[in-house]
């Protein structure tokens, strides 16, 4: 076992990367912009995600607003983070291990996966950086999201 990740894998890393820092910059819950994309764009932006990650992240995040018509929210779970912020790789690589796993578990497709799990009961727990849902282990969160909320407080 080599310990990389797979091109599928690291597609996925870098499309729930894009999703949280088009979030952060427009100040929207990261379901709306999973909604805004709608499965298509997902689809298409994990499909040619090794293209697209050659593209700043601040470019395509320009484009995804404009194309998608993205408005600004009012939603800065950043600027309410009262400890040391995780940087949008950092909740990515939560969002997809949590994808990966829910996906495998269910044996259902990542886009459907990704889709269901910003729009779940978690994505609000996990954006939460007060908490401690985004670095809690993986096992527990994807425990927890089977069981509908969290395993302990």
């Amino acid at each position: 076992m080599t310990g990389r990740e797979s091109q599928e894998d690291n597609d996925l890393f870098f499309v729930c990367a894009l999703i949280e820092y088009v979030a952060r910059q427009t100040r929207n819950l990261r379901k709306d912009i999973v909604n805004a994309l709608g499965r298509d764009a997902i689809a298409h932006y994990l499909e040619l995600a090794d293209v697209y990650h050659c593209e700043p992240l601040e470019k395509l995040c320009v484009d995804l607003v404009e194309k998608y018509r993205i408005v600004p929210g009012n939603f800065d779970n950043v600027a309410l983070c009262q400890y040391a912020v995780p940087t949008h790789f950092d909740i990515a690589k939560v969002y997809k291990r949590l994808i990966i796993a829910v996906a495998a578990e269910r044996n259902i497709a990542r886009v459907e996966t990704l889709i269901e799990i910003y729009n779940a009961w978690i994505s609000p727990k996990i954006d939460d950086y007060n908490s401690s849902m985004y670095y809690e282990n993986p096992d527990y969160l994807l425990q927890s999201y089977f069981a509908g909320e969290p395993l302990r407080d």
